[in-house]
């Protein structure tokens, strides 16, 4: 009897069948699953265990020891610094710079670590010349070209680095397997054998994966919940900003972000972020919100056009917030201010197409309808935060604290805020000019009167 089955498994999430479906019949994706051929193994090995379990106040604990990665944005995403012993997933766009980054971050670490960087995707020549278009200085970094696990394994344990990259996973092929490299079943074979040799040697790796057309990471859900940290790589082909975003991480607070721009030799991080979505212009329509992102607050400009509609249904369209969000707005608006909005388009865009998830934008976003709508500014450096509620109210937004405390680092001199704990509007009182209000009546008498 053959020891090798074949089996049919979804390129998409994983699932396994016996049999060929067009459509998987778990995540209803077309034509994503792919026959596999894998060996027949005993399920029951004798495995020796000398551990034994102990109870918490037997663990010692240890201080978390970091290394920097060269970039202050990127150790802000990881949390502090890279962690010895952690696996960190990198997922991104073709061409939006992973390799660049990872390629510029690996020369700043050799500077003080011992370096090695795996492609997988190019050879060395290809390599050395991006190394050379970013000037970059090195001391101990050791590049090596192989798609084999098997050897990439044997070349980390001989140079025993104290950081490692994979570049990138869906390259690398385990030759005991039949099924193509960048099938499910090889990712998650190969990224496991790299887990293994991390955590039992210490070596932080940093692994590059690549998305699928929807954007997502492609690959089985386990690798992604086999790594300690998985961290998005956003950007678009116009602007040369990227975002570099944590969307897990077992050290450090998800959701944190780093900003980069691409520049002609490489990337620069940016310190001051606010600079980017902001303008600080007094013109109709347009207001300046601050929303957090992780731990950072951010200054987001928001615009809006409110024009007299040509179509029975009138156009709604955004960018950087939620359409849905937009629609609730609308409808607070119609129901407490009287306004009829249902006769006019609503056009809503964030400064530089900044994604804001954030509800306390939902202020600026009703004051620069109306403000568009009547054609007049609002009220001159002045920053909106408050989440709208259904019934007109504006509620309490989450860190407001460190909202406020970048206003006065940007020089805004005033600030539309809900009802302040008499403390914290103490600590600012001679700093910024704190408007507490309480509806979204209340709001607009203060911001759009003449």
């Amino acid at each position: 009897m053959s020891s090798k089955l074949s089996t049919f498994i979804c390129q998409n999430c994983g699932t396994q069948t016996s049999q060929y479906f067009g459509k998987c019949l778990n995540c209803n994706s077309w034509n994503s699953i792919v026959e596999e051929i894998t060996s027949k193994r005993s399920k029951h090995q004798d495995v020796k265990n000398d551990k034994k379990s102990i109870p918490f106040n037997e663990i010692s604990s240890k201080k978390i020891s970091r290394f920097t990665s060269g970039f202050r944005e990127f150790d802000r995403v990881l949390g502090g610094g890279i962690v010895p012993g952690s696996v960190v997933l990198l997922g991104g766009e073709p061409g939006i710079g992973k390799s660049t980054i990872v390629l510029q971050s690996a020369g700043k670490i050799s500077l003080n670590e011992k370096v090695l960087y795996i492609t997988a995707e190019e050879s060395l020549e290809q390599v050395k010349i991006r190394w050379e278009r970013l000037n970059q200085n090195c001391i101990d970094l050791k590049i090596f070209a192989e798609t084999n696990i098997s050897l990439i394994i044997e070349e980390i344990k001989r140079v025993n680095p104290s950081f490692a990259i994979i570049d990138s996973i869906q390259a690398i092929h385990n030759n005991e397997m039949d099924s193509s490299p960048g099938s499910v079943s090889q990712v998650r074979a190969c990224s496991s054998e790299l887990q293994n040799l991390a955590k039992e040697n210490n070596i932080a790796l940093l692994i590059i994966g690549h998305v699928t057309k929807d954007g997502a990471l492609a690959g089985p859900k386990t690798l992604e919940h086999l790594v300690d940290t998985v961290i998005n790589f956003e950007g678009d082909n116009i602007s040369s900003h990227r975002l570099l975003r944590s969307i897990k991480n077992r050290f450090g607070s998800t959701f944190e972000i780093g900003i980069f721009e691409m520049l002609e030799e490489g990337l620069r991080e940016i310190t001051n972020p606010s600079s980017i979505f902001t303008n600080k212009e007094n013109i109709s329509g347009v207001t300046t919100t601050i929303t957090n992102e992780g731990t950072r607050p951010l200054a987001v400009d928001i615009q809006a056009l409110v024009n007299q509609t040509f179509y029975s249904n009138p156009r709604r369209t955004t960018t950087g917030i939620s359409i849905n969000r937009l629609h609730q707005i609308l409808a607070v608006i119609e129901k407490h201010v009287g306004i009829k909005l249902s006769e006019f388009d609503c056009y809503i865009a964030t400064g530089g197409g900044f994604e804001i998830n954030d509800p306390s934008s939902d202020l600026g976003v009703a004051i620069s309808i109306l403000s568009s709508l009547k054609n007049i500014p609002p009220l001159a450096n002045t920053s909106f935060i408050g989440e709208l509620g259904l019934s007109g109210q504006v509620r309490k937004s989450n860190n407001l604290r460190t909202k406020i405390e970048e206003a006065v680092r940007l020089g805004i001199k005033n600030i539309v805020v809900p009802k302040l704990e008499e403390e914290l509007n103490n600590n600012f009182q001679d700093l910024i000019n704190i408007k507490e209000i309480s509806n979204i009546k209340e709001a607009v008498n203060y911001s759009l009167s003449k």
